[in-house]
């Protein structure tokens, strides 16, 4: 279904959920849902238009719309205080698992944040990426400042910021795009993501890779590496052994870590 041309347009939006508020099925939400969807603009207020039409949206769809990260929109929405349900579903296409979003009841669609998390300072930003050194909190990468994004260790649905606080660049770590994409994914499927524990978070490999107990609650261990310029020759070293001896390369990476451990 194509997006309409009028979507970016603030009086057809608020014409929209007004026509919304009529329908049977969205009746019982209360006012407030509609007021914060009415605040709603960019890829968050597709996402909501899709919903309030169809009555869910699934990544498959927006990966459709252009989307590569079908979670960072539906996350628009919850960081504007909108509940969102995930169930999981059968991608016709490829028959793999996909996820479908939809709006929580009218009893639980509004969550305890209104107003969301406002957007960092660009000074403060550049602070923790400073503190950083310019290299990525998970995979340990150096990358140009432009490369690199502040995220909160504990993320922002689980901990919010402290009202009217001081922002504690301690709290934020610098991490790459493709890692940051990773947490997103590995936390939004965590059991905590619902129960919302800052401790249990705060104990997390995507927290504090240096030093954790779990990965998502699960009794885990991660070591993630990048070879980047003169290092890439010895990345590709280990790829042409392990190629040869027809062991996959983490595998083989493994053997080799563990071999070099027992023998110290």
């Amino acid at each position: 279904m194509p997006v309409p041309d009028w979507l970016d347009q603030d009086p057809r939006w608020q014409a929209f959920l007004g026509d919304s508020r009529l329908v049977p099925h969205w009746q019982a939400y209360p006012s407030l849902f509609f007021d914060r969807l009415a605040g709603l603009s960019g890829r968050a207020r597709i996402v909501a238009w899709w919903i309030l039409d169809q009555g869910s949206i699934s990544t498959q769809a927006l990966q459709d719309l252009g989307y590569g990260h079908p979670p960072r929109a539906k996350k628009d929405l919850q960081e504007h205080g909108v509940a969102i349900k995930t169930v999981m579903a059968r991608n016709d296409r490829n028959d793999r698992g996909m996820a479908v979003y939809a709006f929580e009841s009218p009893e639980a669609v509004l969550r305890d944040r209104q107003a969301g998390r406002a957007a960092l300072p660009k000074r403060f930003v550049t602070e923790v990426k400073a503190l950083a050194g310019c290299r990525c909190a998970v995979c340990a990468g150096e990358f140009g400042e432009r490369e690199l994004q502040a995220d909160h260790r504990v993320p922002y649905r689980v901990a919010g910021d402290e009202p009217g606080g001081a922002l504690d660049a301690r709290q934020f770590m610098a991490i790459c795009r493709s890692c940051n994409r990773a947490k997103s994914e590995s936390c939004e499927h965590c059991a905590n993501w619902t129960a919302r524990d800052a401790a249990v978070c705060g104990v997390c490999y995507w927290a504090s890779p240096d030093q954790y107990d779990h990965i998502a609650t699960e009794p885990i261990r991660r070591l993630d590496l990048v070879w980047r310029g003169d290092e890439a020759s010895d990345f590709d070293l280990l790829a042409a052994v392990a190629e040869r001896l027809g062991s996959p390369l983490p595998a083989y990476v493994k053997a080799v870590l563990a071999a070099h451990a027992q023998g110290s």
